[in-house]
């Protein structure tokens, strides 16, 4: 075997327990699903999964030594996501009072395919996303039984199905929930409204991070 189970047991375990606490991640999620319906809140978490097979390469390569040697890229990349968790929570609040083409149906509004970019982009524009799974991954790694890359793409996998069932599963629940808010106008506007002020919440948080 290529991995230590009781290393790959602690970091099924660890891992879910991470994600089940509530974080930018799936906060994001929850916005992308209650405005754009079951489908939208999935699909932005495909994205955000995207991004994270991307982080965990990027672990495996060893690049960490980027953000040590070039400390600006660092706030570069982190100012570049808040700014457009920023953009799309203003575009939200503006837009807020938009009335939906006649005929639309519910949990149209936000396209799955927009919702996948946007998944991709704000994590992956998270680089405290990257430097985590950087420290994070190889701790679980036990070099002596070899093929690394091999148990780095066994944690990999994890990592996304767990990303899948805690966060897709809040997802398509907000989605459901969003989707029956969205039939009355007002309570539309109410949560376009608190979903944009959520991602002008997360981007201000990113920012001011260190």
């Amino acid at each position: 075997m290529s991995i230590d189970a009781h290393l790959l047991a602690l970091f099924t375990v660890t891992t879910f327990v991470a994600m089940a606490a509530p974080g930018p991640d799936m906060l994001f999620i929850l916005g992308c699903g209650m405005r754009g319906g079951p489908r939208a809140g999935l699909l932005a978490t495909a994205g955000v999964a995207t991004s994270e097979a991307i982080h965990v390469a990027v672990a495996a390569a060893g690049l960490a030594a980027l953000f040590t040697a070039v400390p600006i890229a660092f706030t570069v990349v982190r100012i570049a996501g808040a700014a457009y968790l920023i953009y799309l929570g203003v575009g939200m609040i503006r837009h807020r009072n938009d009335s939906p083409d006649e005929g639309t149906a519910v949990g149209e509004k936000i396209s799955g395919r927009r919702a996948y970019l946007r998944g991709l982009l704000t994590n992956l524009l998270n680089p405290k996303m990257v430097t985590f799974t950087i420290a994070f991954l190889p701790q679980f790694i036990n070099p002596g039984l070899g093929r690394v890359g091999m148990q780095f793409a066994v944690l990999g996998a994890i990592l996304i199905g767990l990303e899948f069932l805690v966060d897709g599963a809040v997802g398509v629940l907000a989605g459901r929930i969003g989707g029956w808010l969205r039939r009355r106008r007002a309570a539309r506007r109410r949560l376009d409204l608190a979903t944009g002020g959520l991602f002008i919440g997360l981007g201000v948080r990113l920012a001011s991070e260190r």
